[in-house]
């Protein structure tokens, strides 16, 4: 197994999360293309792991913690670590140490670029990004929102703990109208994949349906709201992990269209 730096060949792969065989992941649009290119100059870091064949098994991008949605000063934020764990594609190599390979380098990386730490976010409930996975590699659970935990490694003593930045408001029904609101941030693609799914749904209604698109990769419009990447119908928030389907979201749309009759 070896670690390298994103090159160039495989970025195409990169922005599919390692998932080109999944028709699926192509509904998300090339919003992770935008975002690597926004990012790319602003200190994101991106590692893979390459097996015997040069095939790319595992991923961790990681970014200068003011580009994230936590607060802190000189610690560096992991998006997240990815290792292939479908039959699919090149077939599953999870639970090989993959992980603790990309996140090893990734720390020695941000280390020599000058961090006082590595932040991370995971989950509280056992899948995808479990929080205690970070805590068996070192990891301290520093703040949580709902089911969203985030922890850190400092590696200096003068290290400051980071903290989540606490969503703000939440998005206003529209008198007479179905309000359909997007919050989007571009650096992953399952949640591309709902915006671009709720787009188009929300594009079947006609004008009983307004929708918004929220970029929160803007500072300024992510400062205002607090929330990263978010889907909302009528100022409710929608489960999006995993992503519903095109008709799910359709259908829950369609709900509220039929109230206002």
């Amino acid at each position: 197994m070896e670690i390298i730096d994103l090159e160039e060949k495989y970025n195409n792969l990169y922005f599919m999360c390692l998932e080109d065989w999944s028709d699926e992941i192509k509904e998300a649009g090339n919003h992770k293309e935008s975002w690597y290119n926004k990012m790319k100059n602003e200190g994101l870091g991106v590692k893979l792991a390459l097996n015997k064949k040069e095939e790319v098994v595992g991923m961790i991008q990681y970014i200068p913690i003011e580009h994230s949605f936590a607060d802190g000063e000189d610690l560096y934020y992991i998006n997240c670590v990815w290792v292939h764990g479908y039959d699919e594609g090149v077939g599953n190599f999870q639970k090989k140490g993959i992980g603790k390979k990309l996140i090893k380098a990734a720390e020695e990386d941000v280390q020599k670029r000058g961090a006082k730490g590595m932040v991370a976010w995971g989950v509280s409930l056992p899948f995808w990004m479990q929080a205690s996975w970070f805590k068996k590699q070192g990891y301290e659970e520093v703040d949580e929102q709902n089911i969203s935990v985030l922890l850190w490694k400092p590696f200096s003593e003068d290290a400051i703990a980071p903290k989540w930045i606490k969503q703000k408001k939440t998005p206003k029904k529209i008198p007479g109208k179905v309000s359909v609101t997007a919050f989007l941030n571009g650096w992953c693609p399952s949640q591309n994949l709902v915006f671009e799914r709720a787009k188009r749904a929300a594009s079947e209604f006609g004008d009983e349906v307004v929708f918004t698109e929220i970029d929160t990769f803007n500072r300024e419009a992510f400062s205002e709201w607090g929330i990263t990447d978010a889907l909302f119908i009528d100022g409710n928030e929608i489960n999006t992990g995993p992503p519903p389907s095109y008709e799910d979201i359709k259908s829950k749309i369609a709900e509220q269209v039929k109230k206002l009759k």
